[in-house]
């Protein structure tokens, strides 16, 4: 039998959707030689970010995994370091974070709280480069301000092709019809799981493409190819 070709999928923003991340997995039938890189905001907003963390700890062994820091893991990690500054991360979808765990801020796991701490600004490939929200075309990855890096959304500014060269996939911004945003030397996987659209994984290399959403439903396409396929 053949060797599987290794493969390179990035994940858009989780933000607690636990059976879409579930289902997205399933889809994807994630391989040990398989690069999964998570692009940030795993937490808040939607319903179940106990279960999404757990999910991912779980995955570390079944893959090489990539996890990227988002805004939302900064705001829930300072407010643990500094309670004074909880107030905004639980205006900001955090509640819904610690309801999952049960409605207390002392029931989430030291293991949980010292993951998001792990997860790196950003991570490159021979061809991509993968960040959580934007950056500047004219500065090298590891000098991209906080503000790029972490908060300012596309629709405030689409920035131009890098200096490397390189592809960027980020997430962050909300494209809300689902459908991922590709303008060629910038691909947004943001597409809306948690307000009701899609979590997407996308294989940079082929170009596969496979969504999922909380209501179940799961579909794919091939590289090259607009139309989604339902899956079973």
């Amino acid at each position: 039998m053949p060797d599987l070709e290794r493969r390179l999928i990035a994940v858009g923003d989780i933000h607690g959707c636990a059976k879409s991340f579930d289902a997205l997995l399933e889809a994807i039938a994630v391989r040990p030689d398989d690069t999964l890189v998570l692009l940030g905001d795993y937490v808040d907003r939607g319903p179940a970010t106990r279960a999404v963390l757990e999910r991912i700890l779980a995955i570390r062994g079944e893959c090489r995994l990539v996890p990227l820091i988002g805004n939302h893991e900064i705001m829930m990690i300072t407010a643990y370091q500094d309670y004074s500054q909880a107030y905004s991360w639980l205006q900001s979808g955090g509640q819904t974070t610690i309801d999952s765990y049960g409605g207390s801020p002392a029931d989430v796991p030291s293991s949980h709280l010292a993951f998001l701490e792990e997860c790196v600004p950003y991570f490159e490939s021979d061809a991509h480069f993968f960040i959580h929200a934007n950056y500047d075309p004219v500065r090298p990855l590891e000098d991209q301000p906080d503000d790029l890096r972490y908060w300012l959304h596309l629709h405030a500014h689409r920035p131009g092709p890098h200096m490397s060269g390189k592809i960027a996939v980020v997430g962050h911004t909300p494209q809300r019809m689902g459908e991922p945003l590709d303008v060629g030397h910038l691909l947004c996987l943001d597409t809306y799981c948690f307000g009701g659209g899609w979590l997407t994984a996308f294989d940079v290399s082929s170009r596969a493409c496979w969504q999922a959403n909380e209501q179940g439903f799961v579909r794919s396409r091939r590289g090259g190819s607009a139309a989604w396929e339902a899956r079973s």
